[in-house]
């Protein structure tokens, strides 16, 4: 047994009794205790970079959670306004976000106002809990009503739990702070001299993602409707909604699309609307001439658009195979 193990296991069965009589209401606060008093380490310094006038980022270099990275696989992004700065996607633990804290204190002389959290998937939010601390409880924390459901419901817990595990308990110490304002499709968020517009385009890598749009800099921060190198997790999305979301996207002033894994630039919703077309298409096809899954498959790892990008997608070995039954899924489904 590691030592972090030990004491975890010695501080449960050392407080066991007093919780066990404890009133409800000191439930909460003694789970707040317990997190706080078993952490896992700080995370090494990841440079902060200049993306555009107002747009700042942490670069995540890994697609994936591992004990190694200790979770750090998602961009963090700062908006510097008059105002102060606002934080898009906040990192996938309190560790990260202590990072990311470091980093911003280092390069501005100005406090975090507020963040926006794209969607509900852990490793963009989870840092919540370092910037509630560092800059209070009041924090204005924007997201999709649904996200804010979700978060508050199973997803907040499952995540901070599936954290945990992907990182050999890297992140422990990490709470579930919720995002707590909603935003809508078109709403816009003016901090001083910059403003941010948000897109909401229905079900696409989820049902409630949001794409944040800075109007002054052509820019838009696309969270993980389109990634770059890396095939979006569409457990809970649609190809069919992600592609329909691409073509209102290009019809926006932006010119520079930052995803939440990988490099921003001008092309990345043209990669991966390229990859999603050879998963889908195939796949739509084989529906049609009444073929099953395992032709479809055939199909999509000979489509060009997804062969020539094989090597240099992170994960695509290990993942291409549930991508494509879920794309046979959808356009079974859409066939009907």
């Amino acid at each position: 047994m590691n030592r972090r193990r030990f004491l975890q296991s010695s501080a449960a069965l050392a407080t066991l009794s007093a919780v066990e009589f404890a009133p409800w209401q000191s439930l909460n606060a003694f789970a707040r205790e317990v997190d706080e008093f078993i952490r896992g380490p700080a995370v090494k310094d990841h440079p902060l970079r200049q993306v555009s006038k107002h747009v700042w980022m942490i670069f995540s270099p890994d697609g994936f959670p591992t004990p190694e990275n200790q979770g750090m696989m998602c961009n963090i992004t700062f908006v510097d306004t008059a105002k102060g700065l606002v934080v898009v996607d906040s990192g996938a633990s309190v560790q990260i976000g202590e990072m990311a804290i470091r980093q911003v204190r280092k390069a501005f002389k100005k406090p975090v106002i507020a963040i926006i959290n794209t969607h509900y998937h852990g490793d963009h939010w989870l840092g919540n809990h370092a910037f509630v601390e560092a800059y209070g409880d009041s924090l204005p924390r924007y997201s999709h009503p649904g996200t804010i459901k979700a978060v508050q419901g199973v997803q907040g817990n499952m995540w901070r739990t599936l954290m945990e595990q992907w990182t050999n308990q890297a992140t422990l110490g990490t709470r579930v702070v919720p995002p707590n304002l909603a935003l809508e499709n078109g709403a816009e968020l003016k901090f001083g001299d910059v403003t941010l517009r948000v897109h909401h385009f229905g079900t696409v890598h989820t049902p409630f993602d949001l794409c944040v749009e800075i109007l002054e800099d052509k820019l838009m921060l696309v969270g993980d409707v389109a990634m770059d190198r890396r095939i979006a997790n569409m457990d809970d999305g649609s190809y069919l909604g992600t592609l329909q979301a691409y073509d209102r996207l290009e019809k926006t002033a932006s010119t520079i699309w930052l995803p939440g894994h990988g490099e921003p630039g001008a092309h990345v919703l043209q990669w991966n609307r390229e990859l999603f077309e050879g998963i889908y298409r195939p796949c739509e096809q084989a529906i049609k001439d009444g073929l099953g899954l395992e032709e479809a498959k055939a199909w999509v790892l000979k489509d060009p658009r997804v062969a020539s990008r094989a090597k240099e997608t992170k994960g695509f070995e290990s993942n291409i195979g549930k991508y494509v039954s879920l794309a046979y899924l959808e356009a079974e489904a859409a066939g009907f």
